[in-house]
């Protein structure tokens, strides 16, 4: 399993939001640039960024900014935020992002996503649902921002890609995102399982070292981390194993 360092992007800044709540903000000092040298040093060979003001209204304020860390050859950029038509995911792999993360649009837009599959690549697609579980312990989709909820599963989601040659997920449980509650093994553990030939990423409350081995335990592809890592919180002797460039 990889882990996959991410940074989130508000108004330029480095930032993380408890719950995907927009008003439930901590900023943080490091510049987007540091973070990305730093997590290259520490052996990563992928880092995801969201961009958070295109995910909640489709601005590209943090557009530069992104294309100035693509600029980094060492390392692969996985990014999300707001990519919501063909012209916008176009514009973001010529810039020279490795893969775009497609949410909203997979959910609203589902038949243009699949021609944006079959277009670019499924390596160069990953599709986001950022999931809330319901009453019976149902994954129900969240979009725009984490602001809309949907009553569609996480299944039936899947179902509409599945045999158009997907790749790559990431899935994110929003009730853990940026918590430092764990991970919802549970619902990756069933994830893999109902679909084992996708390389799923999973994402939200992930805090030491423990999660990261749960995860690598049930054959998730990799783990997406904010929060810890900003915070110093795993040790980096932990992280090795989970580096490829380490």
């Amino acid at each position: 399993m990889r882990l996959i360092p991410s940074i989130d992007l508000r108004d330029g800044r480095c930032v993380r939001l408890l719950h995907g709540d927009f008003d439930s903000e901590t900023r943080y000092p490091n510049e987007p640039q540091e973070l990305v040298a730093k997590y290259c040093g520490l052996g990563a060979d992928w880092i995801h960024v969201v961009d958070l003001d295109g995910a909640r209204d489709g601005s590209s304020g943090n557009r530069e900014i992104i294309r100035q860390l693509t600029a980094r050859n060492a390392v692969h950029l996985q990014v999300g935020g707001g990519l919501r038509n063909h012209d916008a995911v176009s514009e973001m792999l010529a810039m020279g992002v490795a893969r775009v993360v497609i949410g909203s649009a997979a959910v609203t837009q589902a038949d243009a996503v699949r021609d944006w599959i079959r277009e670019f690549g499924p390596d160069r697609v990953t599709l986001a649902f950022d999931v809330r579980l319901d009453g019976s312990g149902m994954p129900r989709v969240a979009t725009h921002g984490w602001r809309e909820q949907s009553q569609l599963s996480l299944w039936s989601a899947i179902d509409n890609f599945a045999a158009r040659g997907l790749v790559h997920v990431l899935c994110t449980d929003v009730r853990r995102d940026g918590a430092l509650t764990g991970p919802n093994v549970d619902l990756y553990r069933e994830a893999v399982r109902r679909f084992p030939k996708i390389a799923w990423q999973a994402s939200g409350g992930i805090r030491d070292l423990r999660d990261l081995a749960a995860l690598a335990g049930i054959e998730v592809a990799a783990a997406i981390s904010g929060k810890a890592l900003l915070d110093n919180l795993i040790p980096i002797r932990e992280l090795r194993a989970f580096l490829p460039n380490a």
